[in-house]
């Protein structure tokens, strides 16, 4: 768990609040809650992300926070070849439970796209860990920025947070942005012999705060 000193809202902004909605959740497993669907006008990227507001963020010094990338193979279609599923339904329930906010981030496949994370994933059969698969596209490891990410919590009201991630690069960018990330609290870990490869890639190349065991033939694909 990792601290930080209170450091205010956001330093950017502009972004305002679009429109608010109540929808009914109901996840795969029968588990049901109600979220605040907020929408906004102004964000920097020009996307259409969208922050579920869960339980009471007031209820808490500081309300649980995470960005969310969207997934859609794993969000929607359950896919098992990552974590993104299980960490959404998570997250949900864990906020709903303390109050807070889940930034559902448009920012498909580490900020590449769709087509392209399918054309990574083809490489990745081939032997590439995921990381690898993007550079051979020659697209960024990781292209996402938080900068919409922190206007939505400004726009919102959220001073201090706790932010729900096992990624140091989602803390680092937003207290870079002025937002003031309290603690840092860690998710599950959701490993399957689908996604133990990319979980580790995960841990070993960009530090996800993640302890796994080895993966059967991980050393032979390495050699």
């Amino acid at each position: 768990m990792d601290a930080a000193p209170s450091t205010g809202h956001a330093a950017s902004s502009g972004a305002s609040v679009r429109t608010r909605v109540t929808i009914p959740l109901r996840f795969a497993d029968g588990y049901e809650v109600a979220a605040e669907a907020v929408t906004f006008h102004g964000l920097a990227d020009g996307e259409e992300h969208v922050a579920l507001v869960l339980g009471d963020p007031t209820a808490a010094p500081a309300p649980l926070v995470r960005l969310h990338s969207e997934c859609l193979t794993g969000d929607v279609f359950g896919s098992a070849r990552c974590d993104c599923g299980p960490q959404l339904r998570e997250a949900v329930e864990r906020i709903a439970a303390t109050g807070g906010v889940l930034l559902y981030l448009r920012q498909e496949g580490r900020g590449i796209g769709l087509y392209n994370k399918l054309d990574a994933y083809a490489l990745q059969d081939a032997g590439l860990d995921t990381y690898q698969a993007n550079t051979a596209l020659g697209l960024p490891e990781d292209g996402r920025d938080y900068t919409a990410a922190a206007q939505m919590l400004t726009a919102l009201g959220i001073g201090d947070l706790d932010l729900l991630t096992n990624n140091p690069d989602k803390a680092g960018q937003l207290r870079e942005l002025g937002v003031a990330v309290r603690f840092v609290r860690p998710t599950g870990v959701f490993a399957t012999d689908s996604n133990l490869r990319y979980l580790h890639a995960k841990a070993q190349h960009t530090h996800h705060t993640i302890t796994l065991p080895e993966p059967a033939g991980l050393a032979a694909l390495a050699g």
